[in-house]
């Protein structure tokens, strides 16, 4: 018995949270890698983007609830997200006319990109600030939770509690549908293909006949789809703030890193692995060690390699070490 409570402690407080924070960073990693593999540049301004695309589905959720509309059980933001995907594409493609595209037609080297997505990182960030203020926003409504812990209690008599949050499961399944579009999206259709020949060679796609405006336009198009989904996702779970996005930034690319940079498996892959070293490494371990080890000899502490605040050591140490062993990440990207 004490074996399958510490069992379950392990799904409450590792895997669950795990598969929904994994789903989130999956999510922006792929979004990450894509415009690194077809635009040749590490987009800094992603994390903020994510941001802005999320501050529209508040607003929007705000309105829907203001009429009286809702999604039942689920959260409204489901119903708002189309429009911020909307507003996020509308930004994106909006940046890349005034911005990129200056610097692309120029030729300029992908440092000089990356610098400049600095400087729209930090107006974005602004600009999100200015529509929608740095408080913290909780915006999920619906059900709480799809495993209620009283209701998991009563029906197998264990004495710890399976929950899980409504968000958490919303945050795995839109994901899986996601990439299975993705993927669908370019193995299946002609866009798709074109703009993974335009990934692995420009000058002979272009000799081909591929159009590259129209590869760039689908390619900010999906990214900003995928960023403002992932934003979405991850404030529906955990709650919103501008300076938070800011920070997810570092696992975001940890994790397009670890599997690979331009490889849509590795960023997958790599974004769950970033999410549950995470929490192994800053979870207390001394709930599901109360299950297996006799109060006498378990003492008084924490059992916790690293506190929370220090998260983003996780991603760091992660980038560093695969950068110096594997730095073409697990799946081969570049």
């Amino acid at each position: 018995m004490d074996a399958l409570n510490a069992l379950v402690a392990f799904l409450n407080f590792i895997v669950v949270p795990g598969l929904a924070y994994g789903s989130q960073l999956a999510l922006g990693a792929l979004g990450i890698t894509l415009i690194f593999g077809v635009l040749r540049f590490s987009n800094f301004a992603h994390g903020d983007t994510m941001a802005f695309g999320t501050a529209f589905v508040i607003l929007f959720t705000w309105w829907f609830q203001s009429m009286g509309i809702s999604a039942g059980p689920l959260p409204t933001a489901l119903l708002a997200l189309p429009l911020g995907i909307a507003v996020t594409i509308a930004m994106v493609l909006g940046t890349d006319r005034l911005v990129y595209r200056f610097y692309r037609k120029q030729k300029a080297k992908p440092i000089i990109l990356v610098i400049v997505s600095t400087g729209v990182m930090f107006v974005m960030n602004g600009l999100v600030r200015m529509i929608i203020g740095t408080s913290e926003k909780n915006f999920a409504d619906g059900a709480r939770m799809v495993l209620s812990p009283q209701d998991f209690k009563a029906a197998t008599g264990l004495a710890e509690p399976l929950a899980i949050k409504t968000t958490a499961l919303v945050s795995v399944v839109v994901a899986l549908v996601c990439v299975a579009a993705l993927f669908w999206f370019l193995q299946k259709t002609r866009t798709g293909k074109s703009m993974r020949a335009f990934a692995d060679n420009e000058d002979l796609a272009l000799l081909s006949g591929i159009n590259p405006d129209r590869v760039v336009m689908i390619t900010w198009m999906i990214a900003g789809t995928l960023a403002c989904i992932a934003g979405t996702l991850y404030g529906l779970d955990k709650s919103f703030r501008v300076f938070v996005y800011f920070g997810l930034l570092m696992p975001i690319f940890a994790a397009a890193i670890v599997g690979g940079l331009g490889s849509p498996l590795g960023a997958i892959a790599g974004g769950f692995i970033v999410a549950f070293s995470e929490l192994l490494v800053t979870n207390a371990w001394r709930k599901i060690l109360s299950y297996l080890v006799p109060p006498d000899r378990l003492g008084d502490g924490l059992y916790q390699a690293l506190s929370t605040d220090y998260k983003v050591a996780v991603s760091f140490g992660i980038l560093i070490l695969v950068l110096l062993f594997r730095p073409n990440g697990l799946f081969g990207g570049k």
